[in-house]
């Protein structure tokens, strides 16, 4: 059967990526092990003959293998038939539900990013949401992939979560109406003489996507094409090998990425080859709090090979990579974290995140720190980061000036960049929770 590496966030439906070979198990402690699953056994054991209830051999077996699993970090999980037969159909890009990224925190379920165009997109759900309760019961204790599946359900059926949100005194219900979520590969417009593609998530089809969409603006432009905008705000990741081909369509050579784990076989090495479907031309990448983990090494490669001015606020820092590994025909998989991946600088973003060429606040987030603002580093149980040197990340943040009104000033401000124009902006300090990259975390 195969097994997955992820470079995605813990979501509604999941992503995988490329396959990994898993290495053997370690056996120097076999002795202290056994002893250990003696006592396993003997409170398994007494659980079964003493609770208040009947409990089927399953139930504690699949408990047990959760809470073994995911206390080691927050992304590593145990996924039973059904969970792990989900996730492999959300790699198509396709799944029931509404629409948002989420991961777990102090037993509540925090939403990473809403989808967009999704039910729950539509609805306002907000980065940083917490979701305490799912159909007017609490989700507290409840495993993520259990809160994951008490969310998906038919399209057109309705679900009520209750919300706690940073500024709201009081929780508050939503009812949304569940859909087929698709996550479009890619989408693009053009922008007079700038090319505008968002991508919301890797999937099978996001570098076939990319590639479509530069052909279409390349037709739709001409030779007077001034460059691209790449936007990969709010893209939670996805799948790796996506990822790398997605780096790879604008490198002509050098290392994309690379994976160092325990083992020797989670050390892996991956190089562009010759090739720029952009032909050269300069290149924008946006991104903000919500871009994540494959979208992370995206941006990564492209800002240390100098091949695009990364623009907006510090990324989310998920650079941990989990491999799935099938348990056997019908009895589900574990997602476990097997290593970090690391930008060819040698750079490891985990619980650091990319700090942007030009920090760029949309709004008022650079003065307002933790509004909507969820990072790696705020998740109990992340594995910690390395120290960089601090050089970005001391950098002003440029901000809307005064009394200017946009749609998008991020947008604005990198269709400006690529036209040698300045934006009328205002700048600031960097956030108060913006700390030194020379910070491990």
């Amino acid at each position: 059967m195969k097994k997955f590496a992820l470079v995605g966030l813990g979501l509604v439906g999941g992503f995988a990526a490329a396959m990994i070979a898993l290495p053997a198990a370690q056996g120097a402690n076999d002795a202290s092990a056994y002893g250990q699953l003696d006592l396993f056994s003997d409170a398994f054991e007494r659980v079964r003959a003493n609770y208040v209830r009947p409990v089927k051999d399953s139930e504690l077996i699949d408990a047990a293998i959760q809470g073994m699993v995911s206390n080691l970090d927050p992304h590593s999980s145990y996924m039973d038939a059904k969970q792990y037969g989900d996730m492999q159909v959300t790699t198509k890009g396709q799944f029931g539900g509404v629409g948002i990224e989420v991961t777990q925190e102090d037993g509540l379920i925090k939403v990473i990013s809403p989808i967009d165009g999704t039910p729950a997109s539509r609805a306002g759900i907000k980065s940083g949401d917490r979701i305490a309760g799912i159909d007017g019961s609490s989700i507290a204790g409840l495993a993520l992939n259990d809160a994951i599946d008490k969310m998906r359900g038919p399209a057109g059926s309705k679900i009520t979560l209750t919300i706690l949100r940073e500024g709201e005194k009081k929780p508050f219900d939503v009812t949304l109406v569940r859909a087929i979520v698709s996550v479009d590969a890619a989408t693009w417009r053009r922008e007079g003489d700038i090319g505008y593609i968002r991508m919301p998530g890797f999937n099978e089809q996001t570098a076939e996507g990319l590639e479509r969409a530069v052909r279409d603006l390349k037709k739709q432009i001409g030779p007077g094409l001034k460059g691209y905008v790449l936007d990969l705000r709010n893209n939670p990741g996805g799948l790796l090998d996506q990822a790398i081909q997605v780096s790879d369509d604008f490198l002509t050579s050098g290392e994309i990425v690379s994976t160092r784990g325990r083992h020797a076989d989670d050390t892996q090495r991956y190089d562009a080859k010759s090739g720029d479907i952009t032909d050269g031309k300069p290149v924008v990448v946006l991104i903000n709090a919500g871009t994540a983990s494959a979208s992370e090494i995206v941006s990564g490669a492209l800002q240390d090979h100098k091949r695009a001015t990364i623009i907006g606020m510090t990324s989310f820092g998920k650079g941990s990579v989990q491999t799935i590994i099938p348990l056997g025909e019908g009895r589900g998989a574990l997602r476990l974290t097997t290593a970090r991946y690391y930008t060819p600088s040698g750079h490891s973003i985990q619980a650091q995140g990319i700090i942007p060429d030009i920090q760029v606040a949309q709004g008022d987030e650079a003065s307002v720190p933790k509004l909507a603002r969820p990072s790696e580093a705020d998740l109990r149980g992340h594995l910690l980061g390395e120290p960089i040197p601090a050089t970005r990340a001391n950098a002003p943040v440029i901000k809307p000036a005064p009394g200017r009104k946009y749609d998008d000033f991020q947008l604005s401000y990198a269709e400006d960049l690529l036209h040698g124009k300045m934006t009328v902006a205002a700048a600031t300090t960097p956030a108060p929770d913006q700390k030194s990259a020379a910070t491990a975390r």
